[in-house]
């Protein structure tokens, strides 16, 4: 499942409107739509304070490329 979709879902089961998550998350309602529907570039620390607040954690995975 995509980011966008998980949050859309999550966000949907607490009854949260997209300007509620924005508030809670302190970011802007903007940044909110835009990852909803797949475009922009959020930050991990914008990510996280979103995700912090739908109750759903983040795991940070590094890889050696070649």
């Amino acid at each position: 499942m995509e980011l966008k979709d998980l949050m859309k879902e999550r966000r949907e089961v607490l009854s949260l409107t997209q300007q509620d998550l924005a508030e809670m998350a302190q970011v802007g309602v903007a940044t909110v739509k835009d990852i909803e529907r797949g475009q922009g570039n959020p930050s991990l620390s914008t990510i996280k304070k979103i995700l912090d607040v739908l109750g759903i954690e983040i795991e940070y995975r590094v890889r050696k490329t070649i």
